[in-house]
């Protein structure tokens, strides 16, 4: 039987190049799925990643109770001095605690391509914004000084939106605010802010509140400790969640609809491959109806027969899936892209095609030549011997 197998098996593969159009219907269409698929599927990787490159599980982000974003959030000073008086905040080398109480609103810049506005973040930080987050790094000019309209842009966030050089004036309250340096956070969520001083930038706006506190803890472990001496304080109704998981929350959303888009784009094309991969493999076993007659005839199996029909197809597929990944790696990975987060600002990310990714698209793909291939290969093996052979 497995004699068979390999023989029948051989020779449909050897007489590829007699098919090679109709071979490459499969192979073309598979890879149209496994490329939309794999990179679609990119985005929600890339997203998630930046998500979890900006979170650390000893900085924790308070908000007011009941909100879910920072810019549906609103806390009074007197609020902030309790926070920033809580215990298991780290404090720096002049005994000063590492928090920053940050205003978040946003800023519409047009986007390079097409030239439509979209929000950007403009976070106000604290003195100590650098000490709390040392994965911000200035690359070009240099750091804003409290107290002046002066801004500094994520790198993430200039190559998206124009008007973001420096030197380039952002108009706000009727004042020109220049951007006067540009810094990275090792593509994290941050790296598409734009930052400048939190007191300036309330009384520029004249308001009066800021929209949370984020704080470096002394160790992980102090979490509990920290969130309990603000919960059962009766003069504050704040909620503390450690970075991380304040992350994986504000991005649940979007990719879930971006898996969603995913494989529901991907179910509809790859039932469109079926049936292209259908038809290849119907029209291949009519051409060969005398040569498996014949070799149903002098002994060989029904099962041989069925085999071939399928690694004939699973073949051709695993090669377009394979095609198909490999361009999505090429001209996708590292890509960047914006996409609306959490409080309508658009959040810059790259996307991340992974061994992984690659991977489940070629199973797609292997899958598709498999139930593609599987009612001819049936057909082949139920052929009518005689009247095949009639037909010569």
């Amino acid at each position: 039987m497995v004699k068979q197998i390999l023989a029948v098996s051989l020779m449909n593969l050897k007489t590829l190049h007699t098919r090679v159009w109709s071979s490459l219907v499969i192979m073309v269409g598979v890879a149209g799925v496994v490329g939309v698929l794999v990179s679609v599927l990119a985005m929600a990787t890339g997203l998630v990643a930046s998500m979890e490159h900006a979170g650390r599980p000893d900085r924790v982000i308070v908000l007011r109770g009941g909100s879910d974003t920072e810019t549906s959030s609103q806390l009074t000073r007197s609020a902030i001095a309790t926070i920033l008086d809580a215990p298991g905040i780290r404090r720096g080398s002049a005994g000063k605690v590492i928090g920053s109480a940050e205003s978040v609103t946003v800023l519409a810049r047009p986007m390079r391509s097409g030239g439509t506005d979209a929000n950007v973040t403009l976070r106000g930080v604290g003195h100590q914004a650098l000490a709390l987050r040392p994965e911000i790094h200035l690359v070009e000019g240099r750091w804003f000084k409290p107290g002046l309209h002066e801004l500094v842009v994520g790198r993430a966030a200039q190559k998206q939106f124009s008007g973001l050089q420096i030197g380039d004036r952002v108009s706000m309250s009727g004042q020109p605010w220049p951007v006067v340096g540009v810094f990275t956070s090792g593509g994290d969520t941050h790296e598409s802010e734009v930052l400048t001083d939190a007191e300036t930038v309330v009384i520029a706006l004249r308001r009066s509140l800021f929209q949370s506190v984020t704080v470096l803890l002394e160790s992980p472990g102090a979490f509990a400790a920290f969130k309990r001496a603000l919960t059962t304080n009766p003069q504050l109704s704040v909620e503390a969640r450690p970075e991380p998981e304040y992350f994986a929350r504000t991005s649940s959303s979007l990719t879930t609809i971006m898996h969603f888009v995913a494989y529901v784009v991907g179910s509809i094309m790859a039932v469109g491959a079926i049936f292209g991969a259908l038809n290849t493999m119907y029209s291949a076993v009519s051409a060969r109806s005398v040569e498996i007659a014949t070799l149903r005839a002098i002994g060989f199996g029904g099962l041989p027969v069925v085999i071939s029909v399928l690694v004939e197809a699973s073949l051709l597929a695993l090669l377009g899936g394979i095609f198909g990944a490999a361009l999505a790696w090429i001209f996708f990975d590292g890509n960047g892209v914006s996409a609306l987060g959490g409080g309508f600002t658009q959040l810059v990310f790259h996307l991340s095609v992974t061994p992984a990714l690659m991977i489940q698209g070629i199973v797609w793909a292997v899958l598709i030549g498999f139930f593609g291939g599987l009612v001819p290969a049936l057909r082949a093996a139920r052929l009518p011997i005689t009247d095949a052979l009639r037909s010569i």
